[in-house]
Formats: structure tokens, C-alpha cells, sequence
């Protein structure tokens, strides 16, 4: 089956997101809010997350399970997001309304992913 370019353009963006987990975890330590435990150990698993993920959207067999995965982890990242307002370290140097917009453009991406459940 194929699929629109843009169902292919988010997976590329999941995969590459997650590989940066990898190569820079430092960058993703630095916004994990405080009271969750073993940040590094959440980050690389985060970034595994993308990855498989991604790649899982690139298949018919395992597309839907990764659009309902995706949802999840968007949804679980939503405490980074709110964590990253509470203060300007946490903010990681980003602008209050960036991080706001960054929030709200969640909720889009999460409706991107829903939208593939239909193909």
C-alpha cells in the first residue's frame, strides 16, 4: 500500500528525532522534569520509542499500533512541556510564548498522527 508523502515525512521526523536522543541526550536531560527518576535511562528510552515507532508507521502491519503509540508518548511528553513553564532554566533559554505555541502545536501533531488511522 501506499501511503501520502506526509504520513512518510512523519516517520522520517520520528526517526531522526529519536536519533538525536542518542547523539545529543544531553540537550533532552536538560528539559526532563525533576521528579522523574533516571533521566538519561528515560531519554534513551524515549528515543528508542521514536524510532521503532517511526519505523513502525512505514508498514501496514504495524501502522496503526504506532499511530496509537505516538499518541501515547505525545501525550506523555506533554509533562515535559508544561515542566519547561515552570521555569526559565527549565525553559531551556526558549522564549515563554515559544514554549507555549510549543504546547499547543502538540495537540496538532497529535491530530496529524489520529488522521492516519483512516489509510
Amino acid at each position: 500500500m501506499t501511503y501520502p508523502w506526509h504520513l512518510y515525512l512523519m516517520a522520517i521526523m520520528y526517526i531522526v528525532a529519536g536519533i538525536f536522543h542518542f547523539i545529543k541526550p544531553k540537550m533532552y536531560m536538560r528539559i526532563m522534569p525533576r521528579y522523574l527518576p533516571a533521566h538519561k535511562a528515560l531519554v534513551l528510552l524515549s528515543g528508542l520509542a521514536e524510532i521503532i515507532l517511526g519505523i513502525g508507521l512505514l508498514f501496514p502491519a504495524t501502522k496503526d499500533y504506532a499511530i496509537y503509540g505516538i499518541i501515547l508518548m505525545l501525550l506523555i511528553f506533554f509533562l515535559v512541556h508544561f515542566y519547561m513553564l515552570s521555569s526559565e532554566k527549565a525553559g531551556a533559554g526558549l522564549p515563554r510564548w515559544a514554549l507555549i505555541v510549543r504546547i499547543f502545536l502538540q495537540f496538532i501533531i497529535i491530530w496529524w498522527a489520529w488522521y492516519y488511522l483512516r489509510f
